[in-house]
């Protein structure tokens, strides 16, 4: 059964509010922000924490690492198509459920092995030394790569280790043997994170009852979706993507948007449809924020084809972009000089920019000042 058609715009403007960028919240719920859009890509922990300085007050430039070290409310491991997210704490064990349908058969592949130097047979030894060697202590790379070795009698897995740990403790991280702890200065460290965590709860439903509750998380964020659009968010087949809708099917309606079809949960389609953003709305979003990320590069009435390119990179890179009113209107970049923040600001068509949408960028800037504890220059 369809429903009424929507336009890209109300999509576009229903998972702004969905997302957490038409209001603001406040510093207790950076947790709820994280379990909210489903995690957050931390390739880069800083862009992590401006996604959620984006939507949430009295958010300061190292914060994320004190959720994830100090009040443990925050875990980044890596997650959805091999990338480092973070999540609320308390959801981990249900992510981790999850992610264990399609992840750990892939880390077995002969492809994937060969790709990084290592046999099957060191590859289980490594990850049963993770298991055993990990705890709530932080290790770096170093630190662990010594204790695997004398766990496992493997002086070899030392030297994988220190040259791929970023590839090899992947494995284990699926498996819920591993997480990030605090970042050491420069270096990351390990813990595990059933001994980490706060009142770590063995989530015990199965694993297809996790993916229902990923599945169904998603479509309320990021909706209407396709079967494509989970499959590659979550690296999963097209027949079981298939299988996890049909579970749904009460739940879940099929709604035209402008020439695609997507699928939304049934009680949120009239929502959608009357969503807007008040006009001149102006966010700094950082790269891989998931608004931009969960548009996916379809909508001309979000961002105009000539500038696709400046926002969607080669190899699934995705830029920081200023938003106005939840349309993309250029990027944006910070960098220090001489003890001062400089924010220089591209627009795409700058003569269109009006004085309201740059006093609003004005705004968005202080609040940066309060970020970086810094002065700030703006260059627009």
């Amino acid at each position: 059964m369809s429903a009424q058609g929507l336009t890209w715009e109300q999509v576009a403007a229903w998972r702004y509010d969905r997302q957490g960028l038409l209001r603001r919240a406040d510093k207790a719920d950076w947790p709820e922000l994280a379990r909210r859009v489903g995690g957050l890509h931390a390739r880069s922990l800083a862009a992590a924490e401006l996604a959620v300085w984006a939507r949430a007050e009295e958010v300061k430039a190292g914060d994320m690492n004190k959720a994830i070290g100090e009040e443990r409310s925050l875990a980044k491991t890596w997650a959805m198509q091999g990338e480092p997210y973070l999540f609320a704490a308390v959801e981990l064990p249900l992510i981790l459920s999850a992610l264990r349908e399609s992840a750990p058969d892939y880390f077995r592949k002969p492809s994937w092995l060969g790709a990084r130097g290592i046999t099957l047979r060191q590859l289980d030894l490594l990850t049963e030394g993770v298991g055993a060697v990990l705890g709530e202590e932080p290790q770096t790379p170093e630190r662990l790569a010594d204790a695997v070795a004398r766990h496992t009698g493997q002086e070899s897995l030392r030297g994988l280790l220190l040259t791929g740990w970023s590839e090899l403790l992947r494995p284990a991280a699926s498996l819920g043997l591993l997480c990030f702890g605090p970042n050491e200065g420069e270096s990351v460290t390990f813990v595990r994170p059933d001994q980490w965590i706060k009142r770590w709860i063995e989530h015990s439903e199965k694993t297809e009852s996790a993916l229902l509750g990923a599945l169904r998380r998603y479509v309320a964020c990021s909706g209407p979706a396709t079967f494509e659009d989970f499959g590659r968010w979550w690296d999963m087949e097209a027949g079981k993507v298939k299988k996890l809708f049909r579970l749904l099917e009460e739940e879940i309606v099929s709604v035209p948007i402008e020439g695609r079809e997507g699928l939304a949960l049934r009680k949120t389609v009239e929502e959608i449809r009357s969503a807007a953003i008040p006009e001149g709305t102006v966010r700094l979003l950082p790269q891989f924020d998931p608004y931009t990320v969960s548009l996916a590069q379809r909508s001309t009435s979000v961002l105009a084809e000539t500038y696709k390119s400046r926002v969607y990179g080669s190899q699934g890179w995705v830029n920081p972009v200023v938003a106005v009113g939840g349309k993309f209107a250029g990027t944006w970049a910070t960098e220090e000089k001489q003890g001062r923040v400089e924010l220089k600001v591209e627009w795409f068509e700058p003569s269109k920019v009006r004085p309201p949408v740059r006093a609003a960028l004005e705004e968005e800037a202080a609040r940066l000042v309060e970020y970086y504890e810094s002065e700030l220059i703006l260059r627009c």
